[in-house]
């Protein structure tokens, strides 16, 4: 003896069959309310800003640009920033050693 059933439901249906909760209206919310967050966020950043206060420092300034453009970097990534810790004291003691050239 063989049974076939068929059941043609779309997944709002099949959802409400089972008893699940309708998740689209929080969800909704949820991604207009960090949709806004990141609106607000980016109203912050000014990258000419960040450039005019970084590059009259001379070397110096620089060299907090990159530390500030690698923080930045890991905390999109999630890095919690081991090889970069290693490669930061090289540009420091270039930059030590051109200002003392000069």
């Amino acid at each position: 003896m063989k049974i076939n059933i068929e059941v043609d439901l779309t997944p709002d249906e099949a959802r409400r069959m089972l008893g699940l909760p309708d998740l689209a209206p929080m969800q909704e919310e949820l991604v207009a309310q960090i949709s806004d967050q990141i609106k607000r966020n980016v109203a912050y950043i000014d990258p000419e800003l960040l450039v005019k206060t970084a590059l009259p420092v001379g070397l110096e300034g620089v060299d907090r640009l990159q530390k500030v453009l690698w923080s930045v970097a890991k905390s999109a990534v999630g890095d919690g920033g081991g090889a970069a810790k290693s490669d930061s004291p090289a540009p420091k003691k270039a930059a030590k050693s051109r200002s003392r050239r000069s």
